[in-house]
């Protein structure tokens, strides 16, 4: 096929699923029940009309130039680490400046503040030339994969695997007071902080009297995908790819349907997880080795017991299995529609999490219909759900990556998931 025609076929795409992805089902707000909510959070929504139209003119400017192409692999991923190094020299020059104007004995804090500013602005330049060029790598590095993997078609994945990091909008989880469930998901502008979040979760929770949390996210599955800027290699290769799963689904049954039940929102999101983790780390194996996690020590024979053995060691805290236990005991209490004995546990909980180091804010309904969606891995915040347990089922029955993923986006409902399961039984 002549490039031109490639490069025309490739762009068709690309439009087609933006004009798609902006205004198709599976992104109408239901006024119905978003309506109450978005009444306290209009003004302060993040705009992504505007964050996609720049990111398009983003991509569009990198693929015209092609620079990447002309980059032998060895510098490619140099280029990688390179940009990998700069966000984080960001993020602690960031700290250093907060920390400058939150420290009670700096008198001039301004002129205490400037030499960093100036840094910030330098390294802020440098992001703007490095950050996209980076981007444009590890999509070409994750489209080879995916064509490793059979995600392709001649060569190309449809849709395009496109993505752009940069600070990542916060999520305002609604959940019923009596049962852990998401009713709804507002995303709200960037700059925020903790109190604004705490006034507006009290607001709406007292209002209409529902359960609301806050939350970061690390991708948000529009076109171009939008993926947290961050310096863990591994940790971003997985983002990625599990964004552009839910681009591929979003044109199949499974991610048409994602809004439909709760349990479909968990068999979208666990497919991603499990898909983006596989994928992700394949990246990471075949380009940047050396940050595979090192192999589990051999088992060693245990030692014969002596007349004066050393005392046990103090029990590990199990964060998954613990997050099990609240998840399940929260759930029993509602169903018995003990609502205030739910939350009062909950909070009881909360503070054991956080004495043994897991700084959680507010565990409640909503962050419980939030983290219990994403189930790739057993326990946690999912408790006993029994749909994540399927689709890992369905993973471990499959062929490969690709089977899985091919048969789960015929799926519409839970149903169905369950008929497929029965079948393999």
């Amino acid at each position: 096929m002549p490039l031109v025609q490639k490069v025309s076929n490739i762009l068709k795409i690309f439009i087609l699923f933006l004009v798609f992805q902006l205004f198709g089902p599976g992104n109408l707000i239901s006024e119905d029940l978003n309506s109450n909510v978005r009444a306290y959070t209009r003004q302060i929504e993040f705009d992504y009309i505007r964050w996609t139209m720049n990111a398009i003119k983003l991509k569009f400017t990198q693929f015209s130039l092609g620079t990447s192409n002309y980059i032998d692999e060895k510098d490619q991923k140099a280029l990688v680490l390179d940009y990998i190094d700069l966000v984080r020299e960001i993020q602690t020059t960031e700290s250093q400046l907060g920390d400058i104007y939150t420290d009670p004995h700096i008198e001039d804090q301004e002129s205490a503040a400037t030499p960093l500013s100036q840094k910030l602005d330098q390294l802020y330049e440098e992001r703007l030339l490095l950050g996209p060029l980076a981007e444009s790598i590890l999509q070409n590095m994750m489209t080879l994969i995916l064509d490793e993997l059979e995600f392709t078609f001649v060569g190309q994945t449809i849709p395009p695997l496109l993505y752009h990091s940069s600070p990542l909008p916060w999520a305002l989880i609604v959940s019923p007071r009596e049962i852990i469930r998401q009713d709804t998901q507002v995303h709200l502008e960037t700059q925020l902080n903790v109190e604004d979040h705490i006034e507006l979760e009290n607001k709406i929770s007292e209002d209409l009297e529902v359960s609301t949390l806050v939350v970061p996210i690390g991708g948000v599955g529009v076109y171009p995908t939008m993926v947290a800027q961050t310096t863990n290699l591994r940790w971003l290769a997985s983002v990625v790819a599990h964004e552009w799963i839910h681009n591929y689904l979003n044109i199949r049954p499974l991610g048409l349907a994602y809004s439909i039940s709760p349990e479909l929102r968990t068999i979208n999101e666990t497919t991603a997880s499990i898909a983006g983790d596989e994928i992700g780390d394949a990246l990471i194996a075949k380009f940047f080795p050396e940050f595979l996690p090192p192999p589990p020590p051999p088992e060693l024979p245990e030692k014969p017991l002596t007349d004066n053995p050393l005392p046990p060691a103090p029990p590990v805290f199990d964060f998954r299995a613990e997050m099990r236990e609240t998840r399940n005991t929260a759930d029993s209490l509602l169903e018995e529609g003990k609502i205030e004995e739910a939350e009062d546990y909950m909070e009881a909980r909360r503070l054991i999490f956080w004495e043994n180091g897991y700084r959680i804010r507010k565990l409640n309904q909503a962050y419980f219909a939030f983290h219990g969606a994403y189930a790739d891995v057993p326990g946690g915040a999912a408790g006993e759900d029994p749909v994540g347990a399927a689709v890992r089922f369905l993973r471990s029955e499959s062929l490969s990556l690709q089977d899985f993923v091919k048969k789960i986006s015929r799926v519409n409902s839970y149903e169905e998931l369950k008929e497929i399961i029965g079948e393999i039984n």
